[in-house]
C-alpha cells in the first residue's frame, strides 16, 4: 500500500499533531516501512503456534483470599473524637 501525504495529514489530524512538511515526508517513508514489515509478518507460518498475551509465562503473585475476622469495632472506635455505636461521626461537609 502506498502511503500518501494526505494519509499522513489525516493520521496527524486524528492524533492532534501538527507536522512540518519535512516531518510529513519522513513520516510517509516510516509508515510505508511499517506496512512492508507487516506484510513480512503476514507471510509467517503460525500454524500450531499457541496464541499468547506475553512472551514469558506469568503467574499470579497475589495471595489467595482468606476469610478472617476483622478488628474489634469498640477498639477501633475508642480513639474517635465523636464515636457512634457503629461509626465515626464527622462534621457535615456538603449542604
Amino acid at each position: 500500500m502506498k502511503i500518501t501525504e494526505e494519509m499522513v495529514d489525516y493520521v496527524s489530524q486524528l492524533s492532534r499533531l501538527r507536522l512540518p512538511q519535512e516531518e510529513k515526508v519522513r513520516m510517509t517513508g516510516e509508515l510505508e516501512q511499517i506496512l512492508v514489515y507487516m506484510d513480512v509478518l503476514e507471510g509467517l507460518d503460525t500454524d500450531g503456534v499457541e496464541p499468547m498475551s506475553h512472551v514469558i509465562p506469568l503467574k499470579n503473585v497475589l495471595r489467595a483470599d482468606e476469610v478472617v475476622p476483622s478488628e474489634d469495632r469498640a477498639a477501633l472506635l475508642s480513639n474517635a473524637p465523636a464515636p457512634d455505636e457503629a461509626a465515626f461521626l464527622v462534621p457535615k461537609t456538603v449542604e
